[in-house]
C-alpha cells in the first residue's frame, strides 16, 4: 500500500502552541505538502499525564522538557532543581510551555520538533 493511501487511514495530529514560530513553520509545512492534521493547542486544551509519560517513554523527558525557554528561566529555583522524570511531568503538565515544540503523531511515526528532512518522511 502506497504512503498516499496509509495518510487517509492515519489522522496527523500536531501538538503545541498556536503562538509559537515553530508550530506556524511546522502548520506551514504539512499543508504546503498537502497533508491533512488537526492541531491540538495545549495553552487552551492541556494535555494530560498519561500522554506526557508516554512522549517521555517515546522522546526521553530530557528531550521533551524545554529548558530552552521563558518558562523554565522563570520557574522557581526549588521547582528546577533535582530534575527527575516525574517531577518533570508534573512542571510539563503544569506549565504547557515548558513542552518541547511541536511534537507530531501521524500513525505509528511520532516526531518531536520541527526539521524538514525527517518530517519528509511522513509525505
Amino acid at each position: 500500500m502506497n504512503r498516499y493511501i496509509l495518510r487517509l487511514f492515519f489522522m496527523t495530529t500536531l501538538y503545541g502552541i498556536n503562538n509559537c514560530d515553530t508550530i506556524k513553520k511546522a502548520k506551514c509545512w504539512l499543508e504546503e505538502n498537502g497533508i491533512n492534521y488537526s492541531f491540538h493547542d495545549y495553552k487552551k486544551a492541556g494535555i494530560d499525564k498519561t500522554t506526557l509519560k508516554n512522549w517521555c517513554g517515546e522522546f526521553g523527558w530530557e528531550a521533551l522538557l524545554n529548558k530552552r525557554g521563558t518558562t523554565w528561566r522563570k520557574l522557581d529555583e526549588n521547582l528546577k532543581a533535582d530534575i527527575n522524570p516525574i517531577k518533570a511531568i508534573a512542571l510539563m503538565h503544569e506549565h504547557t510551555s515548558l513542552i518541547k515544540r511541536p511534537v507530531l503523531i501521524s500513525g505509528n511515526q511520532k516526531l518531536l520538533g520541527f526539521d524538514e528532512k525527517s518530517w519528509q518522511s511522513l509525505i
